[in-house]
């Protein structure tokens, strides 16, 4: 039996079709192609966590960063981002005058981004990423502290805030509001909205009951319900 040409062959190869068996076969290897990147980059950190409070990761846009540091600028103290992912509040908060800046997450893979990011902009020796789970961390001598978690976490982290940050230490969370919590501050809208709040153990720092509505302007103090 005579074999056909090179000509031939992709003559044939080009006039083929994919099936139905062919788009299965590239779907599936997608899935695989993404299935690797999650097992990579997320699962090492999600393995030691309970699965209610695993929290996917996704990076802060250059607005959130912006709005949390114009409610933690000029600050003293020492500044922590609790779940900090490739480091870019930490390094954005070491750049505005917010130091020490310590950035706290327990996966290695983004850890170890972040870190890369901190030498990449010649700060590799003053900013700190540590490999930590946020719930074993100590904040009593935290003044300022960013999160960006589900509101599940957040739940649950309010008596943590409560109990181990000192007075007038400030929270700023993104993207969701502390569920209890009056905030003092809000800046942005929509995704990129971040909410201050203010730790005084004199003062019990949860929402008061539903009165008459007040309104707020972003980057203002919001009216207290008296």
């Amino acid at each position: 039996m005579e074999m056909d040409g090179p000509d031939e062959a992709l003559m044939e190869l080009r006039e083929r079709h994919p099936g139905a068996r062919d788009l299965l076969q590239a779907v599936a290897g997608s899935c695989l192609a993404a299935y690797g990147v999650w097992a990579l980059l997320l699962q090492p950190g999600f393995r030691r966590v309970p699965l209610r409070l695993q929290v996917p990761y996704v990076g802060a846009s250059a607005r959130q960063v912006e709005n949390v540091l114009s409610l933690l600028r000029g600050r003293p103290g020492r500044t922590v981002d609790l779940g900090s992912g490739d480091g870019r509040i930490v390094l954005a908060a070491h750049r505005c005058g917010l130091r020490p800046a310590v950035g706290y997450e327990l996966n290695p893979w983004l850890v170890a981004l972040a870190r890369l990011h901190a030498w990449r902009a010649g700060c590799a020796g003053s900013v700190c990423y540590r490999r930590e789970d946020l719930w074993k961390v100590s904040l009593r001598d935290c003044r300022n502290v960013s999160v960006f978690l589900a509101p599940s976490v957040l739940s649950l982290l309010e008596a943590k805030l409560q109990a181990e940050l000192p007075e007038g230490a400030r929270v700023v969370s993104g993207r969701f509001p502390l569920p209890t919590w009056e905030a003092v501050a809000l800046v942005g809208e929509g995704p990129d909205r971040v909410w201050a709040y203010d730790v005084h153990h004199g003062k019990c720092p949860f929402k008061a009951a539903a009165g008459p509505s007040t309104t707020s302007t972003p980057g203002l103090p919001i009216s207290q319900a008296i």
